[in-house]
């Protein structure tokens, strides 16, 4: 590992101390180094607040050393938002080095400030770490290249591609290092979306649990027919000291009165036009940037997600496998409803990640559709989300 990666990395741990909380800001590290030492850290906590290179050069405390060092994970701000630019305060502090990681994925800001650091006489490197540094910000890079909210989705499946036995039994398929991970990923998204089926059969809190401390995200619920709402026991996500943070993603066939009966609890319900029981993806996401909601992390169960693939509607997909093999063609899988006779009309994953977590491997990446696709429409005989 060269000097210039060893800092990156630094600079990268410092990145995720802002993890999950900087929406709809990027996560970005900093490290100054003076011969050879790290001298000060900084990273972004949060939109609105002073920006990686800022806290950097106030935790330094003074004018920085001839010949110092600033590594930074993205490439520095050069316009003028809730802060200054940081490419002015990085010329006026006396840096004369810049290694940066990831490129500006703003189509309107790309490379300009290496432009206006070059310009004042700094030298800039680029691309150290590059792929790393890009793959702290799937949401942020998402959200500012198409205005849309990154939808993800997480399965926890066998060798042979299952995530429950015949008998619907399933805890747990993964381990615990794969669940904390999972846990993790919910902190860094600012939302959870669940199927009613899966509200109805697990009761879940989708909370987010790290470090002792939990957290929650928007917590959507996709229920078309408003079946989640009784009159006897209601799930937890519409009850529990976080239930304003609970969205029900409804149709008008679900019946206003339920909807009433939801907000008089203090649960908030989307009412998204539809010809079916079925929510439409394309309104969804079009509320959600409304909203300002850069991006969702669905959960299940398998008929929303396999609906959203199937959909073409979704953009990440983390899949946590587990050394076990079921073995059974009446056991359940998560993601299914196509009708793919050849390799051609496969769905794939992009810019592909993977992770040992115990004794069970993450994959992860962007899904990227084939130009056809075929759905078996004789899969799914439902009409809702239950």
């Amino acid at each position: 590992m060269s000097q210039d990666e060893t800092f990156m990395r630094r600079a990268i741990a410092g990145a995720r101390r802002g993890w999950g909380a900087t929406h709809p800001n990027p996560l970005v590290g900093a490290v100054i180094v003076e011969a050879g030492e790290i001298v000060a850290e900084g990273y972004h906590a949060k939109a609105g607040e002073p920006h990686a290179e800022i806290m950097a050069l106030r935790a330094l405390g003074r004018r920085p050393q001839a010949g110092a060092t600033l590594y930074v994970t993205l490439e520095p701000c050069c316009t003028h938002g809730r802060t200054p630019p940081c490419t002015a305060a990085i010329i006026e502090a006396g840096i004369r080095h810049v290694v940066v990681g990831a490129t500006d994925p703003n189509p309107e800001h790309a490379g300009k400030g290496y432009g206006l650091l070059r310009a004042a006489g700094v030298e800039v490197t680029e691309g150290v770490l590059a792929r790393e540094c890009a793959d702290l910000n799937l949401i942020f890079n998402h959200w500012i290249t198409t205005g849309q909210p990154l939808f993800a989705a997480k399965s926890g499946v066998t060798l042979d591609g299952k995530v429950a036995t015949r008998t619907g039994d399933s805890k747990w398929i993964t381990g615990a290092e794969a669940r904390a991970d999972g846990h993790a990923w919910r902190r860094y998204f600012p939302a959870i979306a669940v199927g009613a089926g899966t509200v109805r059969a697990d009761n879940p809190r989708l909370t987010a649990r790290v470090g002792g401390v939990e957290w929650c995200p928007w917590r959507f619920v996709f229920d078309g027919l408003l079946r989640t709402v009784t009159d006897k026991a209601m799930p937890a996500v519409y009850t529990d000291e976080f239930r304003e943070r609970t969205i029900v993603v409804t149709t008008p066939h679900g019946g206003l009165g339920y909807v009433r009966k939801l907000n008089a609890m203090g649960v908030k319900a989307w009412v998204l036009g539809a010809n079916t029981p079925k929510v439409n993806f394309q309104d969804f996401r079009t509320r959600c940037a409304q909203e300002g909601i850069t991006g969702v992390f669905f959960e299940g169960g398998a008929q929303l997600l396999s609906e959203l693939l199937q959909a073409r509607e979704l953009d990440y997909l983390f899949t946590y496998h587990a050394p076990v093999l079921f073995a059974d063609d009446k056991s359940k899988s998560i993601l299914r409803g196509l009708r793919t006779e050849t390799l051609a009309n496969a769905i794939r994953l992009e810019q592909v990640r993977h992770e040992v977590l115990g004794d069970d491997a993450l994959m992860r990446g962007f899904v990227r559709y084939p130009e056809k696709m075929y759905v078996d429409e004789a899969t799914f005989g439902r009409k809702d989300y239950g």
